[in-house]
């Protein structure tokens, strides 16, 4: 199972980047965890200094930016092998 961490204060960035992990988990069928880090207090501790900030799997993949859908689903589905 894949887990997925949107970190950030919950602005409308950082929702945005959960709605499209959510979609496409969803559109793959793919299982997946989906958490929300809001708490400040622990973005530095995963390696995150710009939100919104995306986590697969343990590993940082984007920080500061919402990537394009088609970028999403190529890291998921590459972290889903």
């Amino acid at each position: 199972m894949l887990h997925i961490k949107v970190v950030g204060s919950g602005c409308p960035n950082c929702q945005k980047l959960a709605e499209m992990c959510q979609e496409v988990v969803h559109e793959q069928n793919l299982q997946a965890h989906i958490e929300k880090v809001t708490d400040f207090h622990k973005f530095a501790e995963l390696g995150i200094f710009m939100t919104p900030g995306l986590i697969i799997n343990n590993q940082v993949m984007s920080s500061g930016k919402i990537p394009t859908k088609s970028t999403l689903l190529q890291w998921i589905l590459e972290a889903a092998k």
